[in-house]
């Protein structure tokens, strides 16, 4: 029985979910171990490239994004790129396991939200007009409309790295994630185009001759370092499992918002369908709000309180003294008796 595109593109769709979201948790601990032996990559150190366990999640990473490049070649980008929802499963369930980076139950909603969400995208997501060739690919990435898409795209990219990194970096996810999500999205279309040209080649149509295919892969391969270099720094600063489903909701919504400009997705769509999707949109959101929650009540759980006080009643202060820890694991501690 013959297998269609659309089926081996959410086969290779759904392994490269399995590959990333195990990449995420092994890059993760191999952060932490380079981190105790020298700078930590938020804070510009590169001693992780010496860590096994950080280029083991690097080789998962390269087998999942593998998967996902030819998942692009059988399959559109609308189909593809929601299906990235499996990364927050693994990286969580790994994270809560690997990484005791515990995932309480409202970050499971969050989760669950999420990919709720994501299906009913799916679901509800126009078809995407496949081109024939690279210069086909060309002439729609030189359309006024993707030419101003791919300008803002830029603008904020540099505003973000040159303004808000040094100033919210470390404290706001939404800084390094941006920079990945936005580049990610032109990475997507990019790599669109090589796929195609990889495609075409195979079957005797030689694409390789033309400069847009060379160009095609020249920004790809800087918008992936940029995606690694600002991914590695959101792991090393935040949960892990606060990381994933918010790189993988703003990556999605940027992709499609990219792909629906750059291919007319959106063209020829009833309002029954715009309304799911935008539904789903919703349902997404309120999973990412979900499990920044999560992390605020991890955040508070973890700082505690101190209380001093007197252990015998019948003593006097100068006599003995203990101090009570309450947080998460209650317990308490004498310091000294006189």
């Amino acid at each position: 029985m013959a297998v269609s595109d659309n089926t081996r593109g959410l086969i290779l769709a759904l392994l490269s979910g399995l590959f990333i979201g195990t990449s995420f948790i092994l890059k993760k601990k191999g952060l932490l171990r380079a981190a105790a032996a020298g700078t930590r990559a938020g804070y510009g150190g590169y001693t992780y490239l010496l860590e096994p366990l950080w280029w083991a999640g690097m080789t998962t990473m390269f087998l999942g994004e593998v998967a996902n490049f030819v998942a692009y070649i059988y399959a559109p980008a609308v189909l593809v790129t929601p299906l990235g929802a499996l990364t927050i499963i693994v990286s969580a369930v790994l994270a809560h396991f690997m990484l005791k980076e515990r995932l309480r139950q409202m970050g499971v909603l969050g989760c669950l939200s999420c990919i709720v969400g994501s299906v009913v995208i799916v679901i509800h997501a126009p078809q995407e007009h496949i081109p024939n060739s690279v210069e086909e690919v060309w002439d729609l990435a030189t359309q006024p409309a993707f030419l101003i898409y791919a300008g803002a795209t830029l603008s904020l990219v540099l505003v973000l790295v040159l303004h808000f990194e040094p100033l919210h970096g470390q404290t706001n996810v939404l800084v390094y994630l941006g920079i990945c999500s936005l580049t990610g999205a032109i990475t997507v279309v990019s790599i669109k185009a090589i796929g195609i040209a990889i495609k075409l080649t195979l079957e005797g149509i030689n694409q390789f001759i033309y400069g847009h295919t060379w160009f095609f892969l020249s920004v790809s391969v800087v918008c992936i370092l940029i995606q690694l270099i600002y991914l590695n720094k959101a792991l090393d600063t935040f949960n892990a499992a606060i990381v994933s489903p918010i790189y993988y909701v703003m990556f999605t919504t940027l992709t499609i918002t990219a792909s629906a400009i750059m291919f007319k997705d959106w063209s020829g769509q009833n309002a029954s369908s715009i309304t799911s999707e935008i539904c789903g949109f919703i349902i997404v959101v309120s999973g990412t709000v979900l499990l920044h929650m999560t992390r605020d009540m991890e955040s508070s759980a973890s700082i505690g309180n101190i209380t001093w006080y007197d252990g015998d009643s019948m003593k006097g202060l100068e006599e003995v003294h203990f101090i009570a820890l309450n947080s998460s694991d209650c317990f308490e501690t004498r310091l000294s008796e006189v």
